[in-house]
């Protein structure tokens, strides 16, 4: 593995994943996992393990099963080895459990296209299988059902068996040879089934004896009369050990000729398991998906490598990027340490700035900080979550150098500052803008003038090749080069100075200030002596202290003010949160009330048609009554003087109709009323119906006419007024019912535009009036757009007690986008 990986404990994180991998292919696959050099990889790999993540909490419990790595066993069988029953019990069970995952994964392929990519490699070998079980029962034996020839076998064998034990048996009884007996039981010695045969009475008893005890009391004898039985059972043992062997090898030829396939299906089902490890890891740590960005999205010109293909060991400054990768990571920990008291860090970075500088006491945290951020790197490269919060973000590098510890070798002859720099020099020659570098104590174990001039540097090297880097120091001069120099940051680890001990909480922006002659106060060291010392501190140093002192003191003012701002802001989120919630209280409240007051006004309104259906029906049967009974009286009595008069009444007004006809003829062709006026009620002539009618309503030009028992509407041009209505009360009356007349809403209702509860309101109300005008049928307009409103328009006309019947409008009508309702009285 990569040293530098080492430095910062990566294989630990891998034997912690691996610890949840199920079996021993997983495990070296989680064991040899590595950062991916590849974006798109790691990225996928991220996706993979979120998948697993989800489907865990989906289904809990889903996993490999009893899958074993049998790829060893594939192995032998592919050199001809014969397979024994539980090795071939291994395999087939390693299958099924790959079958059922397979299918488990494949029917959820939408929600994890990735695990199922995974899965669709899995060769479930159902031939091998169901061959497997047709002749390997669960305890690991041959069934006899796996051949006939081992069924006859095992059925002589056993009938062998019986005849031999019967026999034997028949000797332990008999009162001429139980007297010899040891004791009176059958037994086996070397394979063959004997009688325990007292030393003493030995001949007594015809036989082979085979065996003895260890006193020499008890021969092993088998009688002369059963040695052909033993022979007999003996021979169907060594048959039946043939066949079975004859069918294992079958089945190993079998296992050789889908080793491929098989071995194909354990890849698979380790990189699921591996899958399912990364996520159970990620639970135990809580952590997070990582975002992954590509840092070079932006970049143009020329690459470090191009750079140092000329040999340069200082090349020139890399073009600028104009928006850099952002390093983003919340309330990050380190995955090693335990969770409960481990100080989480937030380290969020412009996207100018490539270097970070972390100051601070030995102990406060540095090295952990640095390893921290290494780490969490490596881990979101390998598809591993971060132990941070939602939303971290960091670059995409393709190496991760760490300088980290003390490297001091005693076999090399090297002290810990040459050590130091051997490794440097490795990272210097190594690194491009894509990388990340890690260094710890930079320039330490020297002089410290020459450290400090050395360890500036450096970091001028890093920052002009652009290398995200992450550096913890002891030097001051360090500090005002953060400072000082652009793309650069200070940091600090927080020191509690009442206490004397570190806070382990790393502050972005503030410098760590030297806290040497205060803890030396502190802890009782002579004032004198305190003062003596600060007036041997160079003046420079002096001043460099005093001012990051007071940049540290002004940072933490801004700090103080941005989270009082925060809070404030925070605060009336919270309050605009509580108005929008009572906001959708009152809405609710307001549909409530609305759906309420509808509810109610639906109740009335089929009240109002109940009492209208009955009037209408009052009405005609009082005038079927009155008809049937003007018929029967015109049978039975003659004609009297007052239908005479009535007849000489309609011929003469027949006569007069006809002389108003011919001096109609005589008139001057009628001209069209002026707009407006015309009113409900007006007696107008219509010439292209040869007709008069009364006007019962006004839309813009259009006249809409009562003719007889129908209705139409004209052109205002194509009317002649012929009497103006006289002032009378709107109603008709029937006997003694009387129906009000409602003046008419027009044959068209157009609801484009309004939602559906409001629409269906306005069309019930639209129906009553175009009922009591008695319209003989209406257009409804809800246009085509997607359907809903139309289906809830004629779902509404189908179960309206005022509609007989309804049609979608012809092209000429609007087509979907209309609907012809014919109204129930016409």
């Amino acid at each position: 593995m990569d040293k530098h990986l080492v430095t910062l404990e990566f294989p630990k994180i891998l034997d912690k994943l691996a610890y949840y991998a199920m079996f021993s292919a997983s495990k070296g696959l989680a064991l040899a996992l590595r950062p991916s050099p590849y974006l798109a990889e790691a990225q996928g790999w991220q996706a993979e393990t979120s998948e697993a993540v989800h489907l865990l909490s989906a289904k809990v419990g889903i996993g490999i099963g009893g899958a074993r790595d049998v790829r060893p066993l594939t192995g032998r069988a592919q050199r001809g080895a014969i397979l024994i029953p539980p090795e071939l019990l291994e395999i087939r069970q390693t299958l099924v459990a790959a079958r059922d995952l397979q299918r488990t994964i494949t029917r959820l392929a939408e929600v994890y296209p990735r695990l199922a990519d995974i899965a669709q490699r899995i060769e479930p070998c159902p031939g091998l299988v169901n061959d497997i079980s047709q002749a390997v029962d669960e305890r690991g034996e041959v069934k006899s059902s796996a051949s006939p020839e081992l069924a006859r076998i095992r059925r002589e064998l056993e009938t062998a068996y019986s005849r031999l034990m019967e026999r034997l048996n028949r000797l332990v009884a008999s009162t001429q040879y139980s007297r010899y007996l040891q004791e009176p039981l059958v037994t086996q010695r070397a394979g063959r089934y004997v009688l325990p045969l007292k030393a003493e009475f030995k001949g007594r008893i015809q036989g082979i004896i085979h065996d003895q005890s260890a006193s020499g009391a008890t021969l092993f004898i088998e009688p002369l009369v059963t040695v052909e039985l033993n022979n007999k059972w003996r021979q169907l043992q060594l048959d039946e050990e043939e066949e079975i062997r004859k069918i294992l090898l079958a089945l190993s030829e079998q296992v050789s000729g889908q080793s491929r396939l098989i071995d194909h299906t354990v890849a698979a089902l380790a990189e699921l398991d591996l899958a399912f490890a990364k996520a159970k890891y990620a639970e135990a740590i809580d952590a997070v998906e990582p975002v992954l960005i590509n840092p070079d999205k932006t970049y143009e010109g020329r690459g470090a490598g191009e750079q140092r293909g000329r040999g340069e060991i200082s090349p020139a400054p890399l073009p600028s990027r104009a928006s850099a990768s952002t390093f983003k990571l919340g309330a990050a920990r380190h995955p090693l340490l335990d969770s409960a008291t481990v100080v989480p860090i937030t380290i969020t970075l412009p996207a100018e700035t490539r270097m970070l500088i972390i100051t601070g006491p030995n102990t406060g945290g540095k090295t952990v900080s640095l390893k921290t951020v290494g780490l969490l790197a490596a881990m979101a490269q390998a598809g591993l979550r971060i132990p941070a919060a939602e939303g971290s973000t960091l670059p995409f590098f393709n190496r991760i150098f760490a300088d980290i510890g003390d490297e001091q070798s005693i076999e090399q002859s090297l002290s810990t500052f040459s050590s130091h720099m051997t490794n440097i020099v490795q990272i210097l020659e190594q690194c491009d803008h894509r990388s990340l570098v890690i260094l710890d104590e930079l320039g330490a174990g020297t002089d410290p003038i020459e450290g400090s001039a050395l360890a500036r540097s450096i970091l001028s090297y890093l920052l002009e090749r652009q290398v995200t880097t992450f550096v913890a120091t002891h030097y001051s001069e360090l500090k005002a080069f953060a400072h000082t120099t652009p793309g650069v940051a200070n940091a600090s680890m927080e020191f509690n100075v009442a206490t004397l001990s570190p806070t382990f909480r790393l502050l972005i922006g503030l410098p760590g200030a030297s806290n040497a002659f205060t803890i030396a106060q502190r802890l009782g060291l002579p004032v004198d002596i305190i003062d003596r010392a600060r007036g041997l501190v160079s003046e420079d140093a002096q001043q460099i202290e005093a001012m990051l002192a007071e940049i540290k003191a002004q940072t933490e003012t801004a700090h103080q003010v941005r989270r009082q701002a925060e809070e404030e802001h925070e605060e009336a989120e919270k309050q605009a949160q509580q108005i929008q919630k009572r906001l959708a209280e009152i809405d609710t409240e307001r549909r409530d009330i609305l759906n309420a007051a509808r509810e109610d006004a639906r109740r009335e309104i089929k009240a109002a048609r109940e009492e209208i259906r009955a009037l209408k029906e009052q009405v005609e049967a009082e005038i079927k009554a009155r008809a049937e009974a003007e018929a029967k009286a015109k049978v039975e009595s003659p004609p009297d003087v007052k239908i005479e008069e009535q007849l000489t009444q309609l011929e003469t007004k027949i006569q007069a109709k006809i002389e108003r006809d011919k001096k109609s003829k005589a008139k001057p062709a009628p001209q069209p009323p002026a707009p407006g006026t015309l009113s409900l009620g007006d007696k107008v002539f219509i010439p292209q119906f040869n007709t008069v009618g009364e006007v019962v309503g006004l839309q813009n030009k259009q006249v809409e006419v009562q003719l007889g028992a129908f209705r139409s509407t004209v052109p205002l041009a194509n009317v002649v007024l012929q009497e103006k209505a006289a002032p009378r009360e709107a109603e008709v009356t029937y006997s003694s019912v009387k129906v009000p007349t409602v003046e008419s809403p027009g044959m068209e209702l157009d609801l484009r535009g309004q939602v559906t509860e409001e629409a269906l309101l306005r069309l019930d109300q639209y129906l009553d009036q175009a009922f009591l005008a008695r319209l003989p049928w209406v257009r409804i307009i809800h246009g085509r757009g997607s359907g809903a409103l139309r289906q809830a328009v004629r779902q509404e006309l189908s179960g309206h007690p005022m509609v007989s019947s309804y049609r979608p409008g012809d092209e000429s009508e609007g087509g979907e986008g209309v609907t012809v309702a014919k109204l129930a009285h016409s």
